[in-house]
């Protein structure tokens, strides 16, 4: 769960910091905002991507465990 912290932490540090840097760039109003909003696009993108993958980990954990329960009682009923 730490690790998932730390991807967060980081993904929403690099998002503050390219905004940072596109808000602060010598650009017009209209290409800045452009920016800000592709910008914004790949990190939604990353972030459900990074979602995703963690719900995905834990759904094999749950049926790895799921399937271990049920072996145990088969194994249990057998005896």
């Amino acid at each position: 769960m730490n690790t998932n912290k730390v991807v967060l932490g980081l993904i929403s540090g690099l998002a503050i910091g390219a905004l940072a840097g596109v808000l602060f760039a010598p650009a017009k109003g209209s290409k800045t905002r452009k920016r800000i909003m592709k910008k914004g696009s790949n990190y939604t993108k990353e972030i459900k991507d990074k979602i995703e993958e963690f719900y995905n980990t834990v759904a094999t954990k749950y049926d790895n465990v799921l399937e271990q329960a049920k072996e145990i009682v088969t194994d249990h009923q057998i005896k």
